[in-house]
């Protein structure tokens, strides 16, 4: 059975979500922060970075939020639900750059406006930077789902989960204001149904 170490507060939520979309058993893991926001050690027995999310199946433990997706979809979504044939080149380049979007180059803003909001003063340097690039990839995104619900069309993919974070996590910062489709996409992707099992089950 795969087993989901999962850190409440943050990203593993998305990959537990993909679990129940996926309809797998898994035996779920737990974990809080401590004080200072931070992972518990615990979770350095799992994995050296003692991240999360990290999931153990089949001897392996598999660390990084798009090698999950990756390998939950190519092992398990025996359907192709969640991503194009790999023999329609065009369609799976265009998933494969967005399945590694998510933790590339949206990644840092995010942190990083994270991180602003426990600053004070702000430093201005840091704090233009991220404005920058933070209107940067909220328009891209807000392009990206003009005339549709998710990332690649009107169909939940496996794109949507680190995307889906990054929706959310503009979203929680307020930074959505002047990007109504990704305020309703994040709204979307935490409203499915597999979504909030997951809520119920970790408790946030």
């Amino acid at each position: 059975m795969i087993i989901m170490h999962h850190l409440r507060i943050g990203r593993a939520i998305f990959t537990t979500a993909l679990l129940e979309e996926l309809g797998l058993d898994y035996e779920l893991r737990l974990y809080d922060r401590n004080e200072r926001f931070r992972a518990p050690p615990e979770l350095r027995d799992v994995h050296p970075l003692g991240k999360s999310p990290v999931i153990e199946d089949r001897g392996m433990t598999i660390a990084e939020s798009g090698a999950v997706t990756t390998y939950l979809i190519d092992t398990y979504d025996h359907e192709r639900k969640f991503a194009p044939s790999r023999e329609d080149q065009a369609a799976w380049v265009n998933y494969l750059q967005w399945l590694h979007y998510s933790e590339g180059s949206a990644g840092t803003p995010m942190l990083l406006n994270l991180l602003l909001t426990r600053e004070e003063p702000k430093p201005p340097r840091v704090t233009a930077f991220t404005e920058g690039e933070t209107a940067l990839h909220l328009a891209y995104l807000e392009t990206a789902l003009e005339g549709q619900d998710y990332i690649l069309g009107n169909d939940f993919s496996g794109v949507d989960v680190g995307c889906g974070y990054i929706a959310n996590a503009a979203r929680q910062l307020r930074l959505l204001g002047d990007f109504p489709k990704v305020d309703a996409y994040a709204q979307r992707i935490t409203s499915r149904p597999a979504f909030l099992r997951a809520l119920e089950k970790t408790g946030g």
